[in-house]
């Protein structure tokens, strides 16, 4: 059986590392839990109706940087609140002016840049969304 540190979503099985395929960088892991953490709404997770960022909520909202400021403070507070070994850099919407999505109203794109407090790991995750 190999050894990981938390199985990796969606759960795929897998005959190297026993029952499912794992995740066994801290990296992988804290990826995860950050995706996880800013793709739940409020009310998904059992036993904790305040965790998630709750994107959805902003789907028909104003594309606009009033509605930027929000989601970034709402992430922000997330991860101080449920992953806090983890320190957020920067949270920048629609930085790739090359990305035919950019030119589609109704689209954005997250870019969390993220330090991993104490281990010396940074990593970038990036969130295409519709609104």
């Amino acid at each position: 059986m190999a050894i990981g540190l938390s199985p990796k979503l969606p759960l795929t099985v897998d005959e190297v590392d026993g029952h499912y395929v794992l995740n066994k960088t801290l990296k992988q892991t804290a990826t995860q839990n950050l995706k996880m953490l800013v793709l739940t709404s409020p009310g998904e997770r059992i036993m904790d109706p305040a965790f998630g960022v709750g994107l959805r909520r902003y789907f028909f909202e104003n594309n606009d940087s009033s509605v930027y400021e929000e989601i970034r403070r709402r992430i922000q507070g997330q991860v101080k609140k449920y992953l806090n070994y983890i320190d957020i850099t920067a949270v920048i919407f629609n930085e790739d002016s090359t990305d035919q999505r950019q030119f589609d109203s109704n689209m954005i794109t997250i870019r969390l840049e993220y330090n991993i407090r104490g281990a010396n790991i940074t990593g970038i995750l990036s969130i295409p969304i519709e609104m």
